[in-house]
This record gives C-alpha cells, structure tokens and sequence, in this order.
C-alpha cells in the first residue's frame, strides 16, 4: 500500500495551501475522538528552563508521546498537534505536548531563545523525565513535525546517550516525525528562489516577529525590540536575535550545527521519517542525502512518499479504506501504528 491524496491535492503547493487555509477551520469534522482532560503543568527543560506543557494520562496509559509543533505558533491554535493528541489518547497512550523555547506560555515564564534543536533535544528528555515523576509510562516517545520534527531527531540522538536523570535511555522507545526539517541552509536558499516559496517565507516572518515582540513584552530587559523591527527575514531572525547568544558567528554556521542530516545514521533507536518527494518547502536535493543517511539503518523506517505537501497528508477515501484509517490523517495514523509496533 502506498499514500495517496484526493485528485486534487497531488501537487505539494496545493496540498500545503489546502491545509493551511482550509483544513485548520474544518478539523474538528473530520475525527471523532475526544479532546483529552489536561493537566496543564511547568515543566523544566534542560539548562533549568521552564517549560509549559499539557499533560494527559488515560486510565491505562500503555506509553507516553512527548511532542511539539513547528516552527512557529502555541499550544492554544496548534491544531494539528491537537488531532495526534486526540487520536493517540483514544489509543491510550499519555501525552506530554509542551510550547517549546520562545514560544506560547514557555516564551512568558522565559527569555530564552531558540537554538533548532541543539537544546530542544534535552528538553524533550528532561520532559520525559518530568512526565514520569507524574505517572506517565515508559517508553517515551518524540514527536513533532515540520521544525517540531528537527527538534524530535534531536531528542532521539540525546536519547542514545546517558544523562544524570530519573530516566534512562531504555525507557525512551524512540521517535517519528513528520516533513522534519533537515537542512535549512539547503532550504531556505530554495524557498526564496520560488515566486510562492518568497510568500510562505514572508508568513512565517510575520509570525516570527510576533513571537519577538511577544517576548520583548515579558522580557523587555532581554530582547531587543530594534532587533525584532529588523529581522524581516528567517535567517534575519536568527541573526538579530539567536545566533551570539548561542556562541555562533553566522547564520549559516548556526544551520549547519543544528541540522539533523550529519547524525541520521548514528540513530540507534527506532524512528520513523515521513518525507514527501513535493513538500514545497524543502530543497528537492537534500532527498537523496536523506536516502543515503538512512540506508543500511535498520533503526530508521524511511517512508518518502511522492505526494504529501508540507505537514499535510490528507488522505483520499480509498487511502482511508487501504489502511483502515478511522479520519482522513494519514501521517499520524502512521506514526501511531509505529508506535503500537514497540508499545503494546
């Protein structure tokens, strides 16, 4: 069986547009299962930063997904996160879905910034370490999509490794991630040659000053409000108001230690990549690095589709039917068939 999309949504822009503008207001038809009952929790992240997160325990929890969103929103309009989250509960898995640096109610309790996954990847094992003084069960899962999906890879390659938690690396089963972005040097370079590709980047950096300003308001001793008025760029951004903090020189020498591409053979644990051959976001050429990174590791389940978009996997009704899907969300109905795999 492979995936497939509606007729009219086999082509990535398409697909892409479709779900950012359509799909996010229709949803909530398109899934039966129930919104789980949230505790909502301050966690700490790695480097004592807090963390907010939501934290839902079924009556017999049988693992516990740890996911974040992407590059740029909050828990409280992440609807995509919001159907995992409700389809993995009626799965009884727990949850542990948390706004990561510089963003939500993690950007108020905190200046500190982002750094694409360098340090989100210890957050996700420090959270799971949280969750499980909580009684969320192990194995612990990462997840996350787009972005969200960079920080995942990071947190599997942190998994592999001991750290002085109440957690060890046995009880991390592994991960899966959706569209992750693995080399924004490569990509970004490649959005802003595409006519359509300048208008996604150009909403993105909407969002991204609004997080800066965001943070300024709770944080206006850290954050620089001319540099958030000068960052009209992603790498702009990056450059006005993350790279010194992290000790990096440039822009691109910031990329290329946070991209997950160098490490994806090194991965021991089970982890599955969802990557599709039209995303509209990402450099077609990074597809065949991807190929070779992933070959020969038996630990990686690499499922490159030749239809999906970015972060869309709307699947026709047949799909729906092939699979056995109860909702038309293909991607996660995927991830949490991996996760049953080592979980049940």
């Amino acid at each position: 069986m492979v995936y497939q999309p509606p007729a009219l949504l086999k082509n990535g822009l398409a697909m892409t547009l479709y779900v950012a503008l359509k799909a996010k207001d229709n949803w909530p038809q398109t899934i039966t299962e129930l919104e789980p009952s949230y505790q909502f929790v301050i966690l700490t992240g790695a480097q004592s930063v807090p963390i907010y997160a939501l934290v839902a325990i079924p009556e017999n929890p049988k693992a516990t997904i740890v996911a974040t969103y992407g590059i740029t929103g909050d828990l409280g309009n992440q609807w995509f996160l919001q159907i995992l989250a409700r389809l993995a509960y009626q799965r009884n898995y727990a949850l542990i879905l948390f706004d990561w640096r510089a963003h939500g109610k993690t950007a108020d309790l905190s200046p500190t910034l982002t750094s694409d996954g360098i340090y989100e990847g210890l957050d996700y094992l420090h959270l799971a370490a949280e969750g499980k003084k909580l009684g969320c069960p192990a194995p612990f899962w990462f997840t996350g999509y787009s972005l969200g999906g960079q920080l995942a890879l990071w947190g599997i390659k942190e998994s592999q490794e001991v750290h002085d938690l109440n957690i060890t690396p046995d009880e991390i089963g592994g991960g899966a991630v959706i569209c992750p972005n693995l080399d924004s040097n490569r990509s970004l370079t490649y959005l802003l040659k595409d006519r359509w590709g300048k208008h996604l980047e150009k909403a993105i950096v909407k969002q991204l000053k609004e997080l800066g300003k965001r943070l300024h308001a709770s944080h206006p001793d850290f954050i620089d409000p001319e540099a958030v008025k000068r960052a009209n760029t992603i790498r702009g951004f990056d450059h006005e108001l993350v790279i010194d903090r992290l000790g990096f020189s440039s822009v691109e020498e910031y990329y290329d230690a946070s991209s997950p591409l160098p490490f994806l053979s090194h991965l021991s644990k089970p982890t599955l990549i969802l990557y599709a051959a039209d995303d509209p976001m990402f450099d077609p050429t990074i597809i065949p690095d991807l190929q070779r990174a992933c070959r020969g590791n038996n630990s990686i389940d690499l499922q490159l589709t030749s239809y999906g978009g970015h972060v869309g996997y709307i699947s026709a009704k047949s799909c729906q039917r092939d699979y056995g899907d109860s909702s038309r969300w293909w991607a996660w109905h995927r991830v949490l068939d991996f996760f049953d795999r080592f979980s049940s």
